[in-house]
């Protein structure tokens, strides 16, 4: 439901990723698991989960994700503690030159370190715009 979706900063995401226990109730990445080793700037190790909207458009192959999507990845270091987590947000109009993604990065902490339309994260997965902002596998 579109209205239960939180707004576009990185505390709402934070309180809605904890009111929807992502990590017992979403889907992990197909094929990737929990811990798998990822590129800088994320972690050496990363966990990903998608909710529902997200998880769907990728295994149907929709070719990009619908609005709604959600996308967290928790980024650990190399001894496996979780250093941040990472989150790609699709909202319809809110950031119409980077295929409407709202990105925040939350410390393990809770503080929230980045939010909005940021320019590091629109930069590199801006180079994956033909797959939706997507490096983690293709959407068709």
């Amino acid at each position: 439901e579109a209205s239960d979706l939180p707004d576009t900063t990185g505390a709402a995401m934070l309180q809605y990723l904890t009111e929807q226990d992502y990590q017992e109730a979403w889907e992990l990445w197909p094929g990737k698991g929990e811990k798998y080793e990822g590129p800088p700037p994320h972690g050496m190790l990363l966990t990903t989960y998608l909710n529902d909207a997200a998880f769907n458009a990728l295994t149907s192959k929709a070719g990009s994700l619908p609005d709604g999507s959600i996308i967290v990845k928790e980024n650990y270091t190399p001894e496996g503690v979780l250093d941040a987590t990472t989150v790609m947000y699709k909202v319809a109009e809110y950031n119409p030159d980077h295929n409407d993604w709202f990105w925040t990065k939350v410390a393990a902490d809770g503080t929230v370190q980045e939010e909005g339309k940021v320019e590091g994260c629109q930069a590199c997965h801006g180079q994956q715009r033909d797959n939706d902002y997507i490096w983690t596998s293709p959407l068709k």
